[in-house]
C-alpha cells in the first residue's frame, strides 16, 4: 500500500505518539486498575481519534485506510490504548449514520475529544457467535424504552460511558428482524457493571453490564425499531480488519525488539542472527505480517471505493491475530530464558493479542463467513446438514 504525503505525515504524529509517549509504559500500564482518561484527551487533541468521522464533530473526514494507519501505529506503542481507535470509529460511525443529528454532536464531538468511551453492547450470556439470538429486552412505554437483561463479554464494560446496546424490540422468533439500536448512558440507576479477571488487556477491561428497569428516551434511538441487526453487521467488516492491524503492529513490534537482539547476541563468537536457525524463523514471521497487512489495506481501500470488502475482513480476523500470537511466541523463544521473564513485553504483547482469537467473532465463525461469500450460504447450509 502507498500512503500520500498527508497521510505520511498524520502517521509521524502517531508513530512519535506511540514510541516514545505510550511504548515506554506499556509493561506499567497493566498493574492499573484502567486507562488513564488524559492519554485519550492526548490523543484527541493530536487529531488521532476518529480521524474518519466527519469534520463537524472535530473528526478529520478521512479515509478508512488512514484510520488503519493510525490505529496501527498507536497499537505498535500500545495494544491496549489502541482500543480508543477501534471503538471510536466502530461506534462513531453508528452513531454518525443513525443517531439524530443533536444525540450525534453531543457524543462523537466527545469521542473525537477523547472525552467519552462508548461501548458496543452485542454479546449476551446465552451466546456471541450468534448474534441475532439476542434476549435483553426493551419495551416501549409511551416517549421511553425500559430495558431489562444482560449484557457480557464487554469491552470497557467498566469504564464506558455509554453503549451502543442492540436489544430485542420484537418478539423471539422474529430473530434479527426485532433487534433494536439505542445509545445508553452507563452511569444511571439500574445499571451494575463487573469486570471479569482476565489473562490480557487488563487496564480495558470486559465485564457484564446489568439492567434493571433502565429508562432510554425515545429519541436514542439509533435508526428505525427493528433494524439494529443490520446497522451493527455492517459496522463488523470495518472493524475487523482494525483489530487485525491491532494484533499485526504488536507483533511487528516484537520482531522488531527480536531483531536488534539477534544482531548485539553474541554466541559461540558471533552474533545470533547468523545462524539460520535463529534468523530463518523470524524472516518467516516477518513475511507473513507484511503479507496479512497488505491485505489489512487492500480491504479498508475496498471499502473507501465503496466495494464489497465482508470476505477480506473475515480472511485478516482469522489470519493476523493467529499469525501475531504465534510470531510473538517465537520472538519471546528467540530470547531464551531471559524471554520467559515478565520483564520483558513479549508475554503481555501474547496475552493480549490473544483476546481478540475470541472478540468479534472467532476463526470457525470468520472462515464460515468466507466461505458464505465464495459459495453462497445455501451451499454452506447444504454441507452442515448433509454430515
Amino acid at each position: 500500500m502507498i500512503f500520500d504525503d498527508d497521510q505520511i505525515a498524520l502517521r509521524d504524529v502517531a508513530r512519535r505518539f506511540a514510541r516514545e509517549k505510550l511504548r515506554p509504559d506499556y509493561q506499567k500500564r497493566e498493574s492499573q486498575p484502567g486507562i488513564d482518561r488524559a492519554l485519550f484527551r492526548e490523543m484527541g487533541s493530536l487529531g488521532l481519534i476518529g480521524v474518519d468521522l466527519s469534520e463537524e464533530y472535530g473528526g478529520l473526514g478521512l479515509s478508512g485506510v488512514t484510520a488503519g494507519l493510525i490505529t496501527e501505529e498507536i497499537a505498535y506503542g500500545d495494544f491496549n490504548v489502541s482500543y480508543m481507535q477501534l471503538l471510536s470509529s466502530l461506534m462513531g460511525a453508528i452513531i454518525h449514520a443513525n443517531a439524530s443529528p443533536e444525540l450525534a454532536r453531543t457524543w462523537n464531538s466527545r469521542i473525537v475529544a477523547g472525552e467519552a468511551i462508548v461501548a458496543l453492547g452485542l454479546t449476551e450470556p446465552r451466546g456471541g457467535s450468534d448474534a441475532a439470538n439476542l434476549q435483553l429486552k426493551a419495551r416501549r412505554v409511551g416517549d421511553e424504552y425500559i430495558l431489562s437483561g444482560e449484557k457480557t463479554s464487554i469491552t470497557f464494560a467498566d469504564q464506558a460511558d455509554a453503549m451502543v446496546l442492540f436489544a430485542r424490540t420484537g418478539k423471539p422468533e422474529d430473530g434479527a428482524r426485532g433487534i433494536t439500536a439505542l445509545l445508553v448512558e452507563l452511569n444511571q440507576k439500574g445499571v451494575q457493571r463487573t469486570r471479569f479477571n482476565d489473562v490480557g488487556s487488563k487496564i480495558i477491561g470486559r465485564g457484564s453490564v446489568f439492567f434493571d428497569d433502565v429508562r432510554v428516551p425515545v429519541e436514542n434511538r439509533l435508526g428505525a425499531e427493528g433494524k439494529g441487526f443490520t446497522q451493527v453487521m455492517q459496522g463488523f467488516d470495518f472493524s475487523r480488519i482494525l483489530i487485525a492491524l491491532q494484533c499485526l503492529a504488536a507483533a511487528q513490534a516484537s520482531i522488531d525488539e527480536t531483531w536488534e537482539y539477534v544482531k548485539e547476541r553474541q554466541t559461540f563468537g558471533a552474533p545470533l542472527a547468523q545462524y539460520q536457525g535463529v534468523s530463518f524463523p523470524i524472516v518467516e514471521f516477518e513475511t507473513l505480517i507484511s503479507a496479512c497487512r497488505q491485505l489489512c489495506y487492500h480491504g479498508l481501500a475496498l471499502r473507501d471505493a465503496g466495494q464489497p470488502h465482508t470476505a477480506e475482513a473475515a480472511m485478516v480476523k482469522w489470519m493476523a491475530p493467529k499469525t501475531s500470537f504465534d510470531a510473538i511466541h517465537q520472538c519471546l523463544l528467540t530470547f531464551g530464558h531471559y524471554g520467559w521473564s515478565m520483564d520483558l513485553p513479549h508475554q503481555q504483547r501474547m496475552r493480549d493479542v490473544m483476546g481478540l482469537e475470541i472478540g468479534d467473532g472467532t476463526a470457525q465463525i470468520m472462515k464460515l463467513i468466507i466461505a458464505r461469500e465464495r459459495v453462497g450460504r445455501a451451499a454452506v447450509q447444504y454441507a452442515k446438514e448433509s454430515k
